[in-house]
């Protein structure tokens, strides 16, 4: 008696083992969209797996528990937001809560954009953490650095992929860190020439190429006029800073006496570049302000095409806007 008790209960075990290593390679859920779960810090293996239970995955909370223990992995579980796709076993499944894996979110910050503009967009993303949403301007860029007064222009455009959930000072520190990487590869190639007595003065430049240029094939050239006015002293005559230095006034369309109401901002009134950057330039306007074409010319109108006729005298010029603005 004893011994067919002893063989069934190896039948038994054996079957159990069976059951519990084809359970731990089939997929949780074949179809469906993928479900999103959080697994809290500190939590143990067995709080994860009912957390991922209570997500609405249809997985058995105390397999999974024993599937974790018996790879070693309980005590290797990250915490964080996470997706269960279709397909996913719950071997894989446990693989992605060890590596950490988490859901994936992303922000698209767009060239030419200002700080505003991107404070917006990161306000709107609903996979962050709103961290910074009762900050000041000045309040943020004090949590990122203390090396500039004002944050316009330092933060790198470009998608940046995230965990869901994941603080928005982590965006703006990555897009921040991007973009003085990307401005200091740039000033070291650059022509020490260029009258710009620091990088900043090259970002502010880049920013105002970002704005004034129609076609990305000239950015050098639009750079050019205006390293060549800075060398002669000349006013920039940027219509794109003195929008910006009107800000909300600014309601579409610039006037003869916005032109001349002086802002620390407005070219037409004042020499040299503007206090700080007016947009988010990108990596082909960093290369631009660094890297101008060397040409003689001094002015540009915008053609219908939205390309630029280039002038190196006064005379030209004026013929140019005659033939393309009126």
């Amino acid at each position: 008696m004893f011994k067919k008790l002893l063989i069934l209960a190896l039948l038994l075990c054996t079957a159990a083992m069976t059951y519990f290593f084809n359970w731990a390679k089939e997929p949780i859920t074949t179809s469906g969209d993928p479900i999103a779960f959080t697994v809290e810090p500190g939590s143990s293996v067995g709080a994860a797996a009912q957390q991922i239970a209570e997500a609405g995955a249809p997985v058995n909370p105390f397999l999974l528990s024993m599937l974790a223990r018996a790879t070693q992995t309980a005590s290797k579980i990250k915490a964080g937001t996470y997706e269960l796709k279709p397909g996913t076993s719950p071997r894989r499944l446990l693989d992605q809560l060890v590596r950490g894996e988490f859901a994936q979110e992303s922000l698209t910050i767009i060239e030419g954009w200002t700080f505003k503009q991107m404070r917006q967009a990161v306000a709107a993303n609903k996979g962050l953490k709103h961290d910074t949403a009762d900050l000041s301007d000045t309040e943020l860029l004090a949590r990122i650095t203390t090396a500039y007064k004002a944050p316009e222009g330092l933060f790198f455009p470009d998608t940046y992929l995230f965990a869901k959930g994941s603080s928005d000072l982590h965006i703006y520190k990555q897009a921040h860190a991007l973009l003085m990487s990307r401005l200091g590869a740039a000033w070291e190639k650059r022509d020490p020439s260029l009258p710009y007595e620091n990088p900043y003065q090259a970002l502010v430049m880049a920013s105002i190429v970002e704005k004034e240029t129609g076609q990305k094939s000239e950015r050098a050239m639009i750079a050019g006029v205006f390293v060549n006015r800075l060398r002669l002293g000349m006013m920039l005559q940027t219509d794109p800073t003195v929008i910006y230095g009107m800000g909300d006034k600014y309601t579409g369309n610039i006037r003869k006496r916005d032109l001349e109401t002086d802002t620390p901002y407005n070219t037409y009134t004042r020499t040299g570049l503007p206090p700080t950057p007016i947009a988010l330039p990108g990596v082909q306007s960093l290369a631009a302000a660094l890297g101008p074409a060397k040409t003689d010319a001094l002015y540009f109108v915008a053609r219908k095409d939205g390309s630029s006729q280039f002038s190196s005298n006064l005379s030209d010029h004026n013929r140019a806007v005659n033939q393309y603005q009126r």
